[in-house]
């Protein structure tokens, strides 16, 4: 299968942005599940960096057609000479999407392992990014949602190991070419037409909707990451320069670098801390719990007791974890 040369080049530049190791050693693993983009990723892969490609599709066994679709695409790494692996799981109960993405990157990741294999490459495009800004400020998400599809990030679950997506600057229709230039017929997934999921719809009004500039939201959603990662740059240096942690207590000198009446990195701190004692706080509750903590209030959140207090002209925020209540 001859694909242009161009479409080979552009796909080792992008690639070659997130995983600088085209013409080495190291393996790279793609996830395919036998729809058009992820085989597309699998041929511009094969074509770009020959050799150093592996591939693995996970069966959620949620369909019965789901074991034939993981055979046809073994079928079509053999041809190409790409390693390949079904990876089979069992999704539990409860939110079907989030517990099947949950269960597959589980997969993937014990599979990397076992190969000694660093990195993975998803299919995820450039109208996946920008359906999910979209859908993700249709929710009111904060900076972190709206940051949309990380081009470079961990596997979830198992940040140890890196994930790449080098398809994020090309469009559905793009990659479909691509296939469909090979002579390859995709698999078809028909929860893609299921009106039960928020990303179908959101893909069925966009469909109508020719007026947005699909690669203006995707760029978007790359300055928003940029943001946030530069905003997590600030966090961090507030923890080293203002925060302490010892004998079960977070102790933060909160008018050390007068952020005063700050509304995102202080809140952003707060879920770190929280962190650090074992509990949860999503932004939303930081933000009360700011305020409450710099009108000088004390407060009770998700076990964690915290008192603002003056010590010597500084003002300090404590956390620590609630005194257990006695049984009456």
């Amino acid at each position: 299968m001859t694909l242009a040369p161009e479409l080979v080049e552009r796909f080792r530049r992008d690639l070659s942005a997130l995983w600088p190791h085209a013409g080495g050693a190291e393996k790279l693993l793609l996830a395919v599940s036998g729809g058009a983009d992820s085989l597309a990723m699998l041929l511009l892969a094969q074509a770009a960096i020959p050799g150093q490609v592996e591939a693995a599709t996970v069966d959620h066994r949620l369909r019965a057609a789901a074991r034939d679709e993981a055979n046809y695409v073994a079928r079509l790494c053999a041809d190409l000479g790409v390693p390949h692996r079904i990876l089979t799981v069992e999704v539990p109960e409860g939110n079907l999407q989030a517990e099947a993405r949950s269960a597959r990157y589980d997969a993937l990741a014990r599979w990397m392992e076992e190969r000694d294999v660093a990195t993975l490459a998803t299919g995820h495009q450039l109208d996946d990014q920008a359906e999910t800004l979209l859908m993700r400020l249709n929710r009111g998400s904060g900076l972190g949602g709206l940051a949309g599809i990380r081009a470079l990030t961990g596997v979830p679950g198992h940040e140890y190991l890196r994930l790449v997506r080098p398809l994020l600057g090309w469009r559905r229709g793009e990659l479909a070419s691509v296939v469909a230039a090979a002579g390859i017929e995709p698999v078809i997934d028909p929860s893609n037409d299921n009106d039960d999921f928020d990303r179908v719809r959101m893909r069925k009004a966009l469909a109508s909707a020719d007026w947005l500039d699909m690669p203006a939201i995707a760029r978007s959603a790359g300055l928003l990451a940029q943001a946030e990662t530069s905003l997590e740059w600030v966090v961090s240096r507030e923890w080293s320069e203002c925060v302490s942690h010892a004998d079960g207590v977070v102790t933060y000198r909160a008018l050390q670098t007068g952020l005063g009446g700050d509304k995102i990195i202080r809140p952003m701190l707060l879920v770190r801390i929280f962190r650090a004692l074992g509990a949860r706080l999503d932004l939303a509750g930081a933000g009360v719990l700011v305020e409450t903590l710099t009108s000088g209030r004390a407060g009770n959140v998700a076990g964690i007791h915290a008192e603002a207090i003056d010590v010597a002209g500084d003002r300090l925020w404590r956390f620590r974890p609630e005194n257990p209540r006695r049984a009456n």
